[in-house]
């Protein structure tokens, strides 16, 4: 039903796309200087340059002297884009047509991480902040499926399995490793868009990675630029843009499990316009005994500017899914059958399989039929206004519409949930004292009704009927202002500070219903909540260049989430009832970084990090498997690590790149209430769980530049992820795992007509064939829980891949 409804959603985008792709032709034709994106206004989102996607370019070697760098100046578009710059070379964005506008003034040095980074409404760039800009082209050559195959060599990131299969839970810095699915403790934005819903939750369902020219990570607390839930960070995933694809690309991936990706991507660029759509459909059936799935996806951004002081920007995604889902296993079932295999029902079950307890029968998860049937759908418009050559404006409002249908348990989530989000902002460049300045300053607002049900699940080979177990309605508000100021102190040293202030609240009720042992309704609970939060995020950094090849960084960041609204009403037993007492997280986070880059092709970056949480929200499985995930909050935790990357050019076809993190987490202020003690325990010192301590990811490529096999090129990739524990006392570990991947591909840039490139690959994934956990939610201990015990408690694993092979070609026209 959702399938159908979707491909006709993808057929018509790319249809109405169709024309854009034949108007303007003539005008095109006589512009005399090639551009390779829309002029937009600084404090727009900008795409930066990219290589056109498979063709290879050539690459501008960076200048080896610090030099001012003159304002830029607009240029009509180009029918044909010129060969384009590499991330390190992307300069800050660019200005409106006639502005006598400076280069942003916390500008980093060529060819460090954070130089790549684009800008996004308060903020020219990543300035002192510790942050990565990821260039697409890097997976031009590699079948990539969700967000795990591009962010997994970004250094502080860590990826794990959610409900689904694109669904991964990203974490910065750990952010995110003690929440059971979905993605917390991250702002995420797409073009500059939210996506990230006003109850923090976001989900990476709609990315398909295809559809991106790059993305953006911004690392440490990060609620003085993007508000409430950045206590990990940020990401802005940024669309391919018209110009560059200038055509039409058609790709299809094909692999083990029935795999199958069919894309396309289309984009022009007129004189005053520029616009691209990219649609998919991808169908597998998973690796696990039960885990088919479809999931379509459209995700269009147009850009109008109908005069030089004013530009419109469109914004449209929509995402369907459907996907069969496992249950989570124990440690004990995940080393008997990691796949589930033979699960078909419990009575037939093999060795390993896990089942959950409906109305207390015992039935797998293809026996009860969990799945996850949802529909995402986000529209945006923003519009830039330049009041003079140093002053522009912006509005941006988002509306979001997040419809869900998951029974992936012993319960059911039903809801939609349509949310609303606004942003205004002013930017102005000046002069401080005669230094150069850059300031901003913004409200924005959100709000999001909620009015959502849980059902307790029915036996699917029963006569009874699923119970209504809990009605939520209410809503979350989030409105408040930020401030951010960029000063060039000298030639070498600039300052950047900011700060938001926040009103939160959560306002709305739960009813829930018991059941005696006949189904009859017992009674009825009804729990309220009226809170309002305030909190206020400051922060400073201090970028130093005191040459081209050394760059440091040193910043103080803090960060703020409130409770979900979801937090509230989920016990530690995992039923519906008063947990309102959540308290806000906070943290503040210090940074002190080194980024050298002393030749050519050469980059080391190295940050520290040490970050103080108070109240950190923890999620974690209730005793009994198959119920709702509970929140609490530790009242005091530190996070300190260290993040390391390299990217080391060996000769003209061999390149190594590796990026490692080092995290260490423990509990400072903590005393658990466990099931069955006579009094809490301390769990001060100890470790919080679900956090990898050493992840390292490293690739060797090799590409021939040039002669008979020029395009013909392989790369080989290792990850190293350590074990962790899975719960607050530290008894029980998940063990870690190393990982071989193996690529070959051979790109070739053609003159045949229409077709303007062929790009093929082959890759052997999992080389090794290892067994790993790919995710493990935290369980809960009680009294008396040893390592042994603990290793039964189900609702937390899933493994990870086998050995698998994929292959695939793109085709430009």
């Amino acid at each position: 039903m959702r399938g159908s409804f979707d491909c006709r959603v993808s057929v018509i985008a790319l249809l109405a796309f169709v024309p854009l792709l034949v108007v303007d032709d003539t005008a095109q034709a006589q512009d005399a200087a090639p551009s390779q994106s829309i002029v937009l206004p600084d404090v727009t989102v900008q795409q930066g340059s990219q290589k056109p996607p498979p063709q290879a370019v050539a690459r501008k070697p960076p200048t080896n002297v610090k030099k001012k760098v003159a304002a830029k100046k607009s240029t009509p578009p180009s029918a044909v884009p010129k060969p384009t710059a590499t991330p390190s070379e992307v300069a800050d964005g660019s200005a409106l047509p006639g502005a006598n506008l400076t280069l942003a003034p916390a500008a980093g040095n060529p060819g460090t991480p954070s130089t790549a980074v684009a800008s996004v409404p308060g903020a020219s760039g990543a300035g002192a902040q510790t942050a990565t800009g990821v260039d697409m082209t890097r997976f031009q050559t590699t079948p990539v499926f969700s967000v795990n195959d591009i962010l997994h060599d970004v250094p502080g990131v860590s990826l794990k399995q959610g409900n689904g299969p694109r669904d991964m839970g990203i974490s910065i810095r750990g952010s995110n490793a003690r929440n059971g699915f979905g993605i917390r403790n991250i702002v995420i934005l797409d073009d500059g868009f939210p996506v990230t819903q006003p109850d923090g939750l976001s989900r990476s369902d709609l990315i398909d990675p295809h559809a991106y020219a790059g993305i953006d990570v911004w690392r440490g607390p990060s609620s003085a630029l993007f508000g409430n839930y950045a206590t990990g960070g940020a990401m802005n995933f940024r669309t391919w843009p018209g110009g560059v694809i200038d055509g039409v690309e058609y790709g299809i991936d094909v692999g083990s499990f029935n795999y199958l990706n069919n894309y396309a991507i289309g984009g022009k660029k007129g004189e005053n316009w520029e616009g691209s759509i990219f649609t998919s459909d991808v169908r597998g059936d998973g690796y696990f005994g039960y885990s088919d799935f479809n999931t379509q996806t459209v995700n269009a951004l147009l850009t109008y500017q109908p005069s030089s002081t004013d530009t419109f920007t469109f914004k449209f995604i929509n995402n369907n899914l459907y996907t069969e889902l496992p249950f989570r296993a124990s440690l004990n079932q995940f080393k008997a059958n990691p796949y589930q295999k033979g699960c078909e029902t419990a009575a037939t079950a093999a060795p390993g399989c896990v089942t959950n307890n409906f109305f207390g029968v015992p039935q797998t998860a293809e026996q009860a039929g969990a799945n996850r049937d949802d529909r995402r759908t986000i529209g945006g418009f923003r519009w830039d206004h330049a009041f003079d050559a140093a002053t522009t404006g912006q509005v941006q409002v988002v509306i979001d519409d997040r419809d869900i249908n998951q029974p992936t348990g012993s319960t059911s989530a039903v809801g939609d949930y349509l949310s609303y989000n606004v942003i205004a902002g002013i930017t102005n460049r000046s002069t401080i004292a005669g230094l150069p300045a850059r300031a901003y300053l913004g409200a924005f607002w959100n709000y999001l009704p909620v009015d959502g049900q849980s059902f307790l699940v029915a036996p699917s080979d029963s006569s009874m009927a699923d119970r209504l177990q809990s009605e939520t309605t209410g809503s979350t508000t989030n409105f408040g202002a930020r401030a951010r100021e960029e000063v060039k102190l000298t030639n070498d040293v600039a300052v950047v500070a900011g700060a938001t202030v926040e009103r939160t609240s959560l306002d709305g009720t739960q009813r829930s219903y018991t059941y005696d042992n006949s189904g009859t309704l017992a009674s009825i609970r009804n729990v309220s909540v009226d809170r309002e939060m305030t909190n206020i995020a400051p922060e400073v950094g201090v970028l130093y260049t005191p040459n081209n090849q050394w760059q440091f960084r040193a910043r103080i960041g803090t960060g703020y989430g409130t409770p979900q609204f979801s937090n509230l009403f989920v016990t530690p037993d995992g039923q519906p009832g008063n947990n309102t007492d959540l308290k806000t997280q906070t943290n503040i986070g210090y940074d002190l970084g080194a980024d050298w880059t002393p030749v050519k092709g050469v980059m080391l970056s190295v940050t520290g990090f040490y970050e103080f949480f108070t109240n950190e929200i923890v999620s974690q499985a209730p005793l009994t498997a198959g119920l709702s995930n509970f929140s609490f909050n530790a009242p005091a935790s530190e996070h300190r690590g260290i993040e390391a990357v390299a990217d080391f050019t060996l000769t003209d076809s061999l390149r190594l790149t590796a990026a490692y993190l080092y995290n260490n987490q423990i509990y400072t202020d903590y005393d658990e209430v466990v099931a069955g003690a006579a009094q809490a325990v301390s769990r001060a010192g100890n470790k919080i769980p679900g956090v990898s301590s050493n992840e390292l990811t490293a690739r060797l490529s090799y590409d021939t530049p040039s002669g008979l096999y020029k395009g013909v090129g392989a790369y080989v990739e290792y990850q190293w992820h350590d074990g962790f524990y899975m719960e607050n006392a530290n008894l029980l570990w998940a063990p870690g795992y190393e990982t071989v991947d193996v690529n070959v591909h051979y790109e070739r840039t053609l003159n045949w007509g229409p077709i303007k490139s062929f790009l093929a690959y082959f890759e052997v994934r999992n080389v090794l064939d290892e067994v790993y956990i790919a995710s493990a939610n935290n369980i809960t201990d009680k009294a008396g829980s040893t390592a042994g015990t603990l290793a039964d408690a189900g609702g937390s694993i899933y493994a990870g891949a086998p050995r698998a092979y994929y292959g695939g070609m793109k085709v430009r026209f």
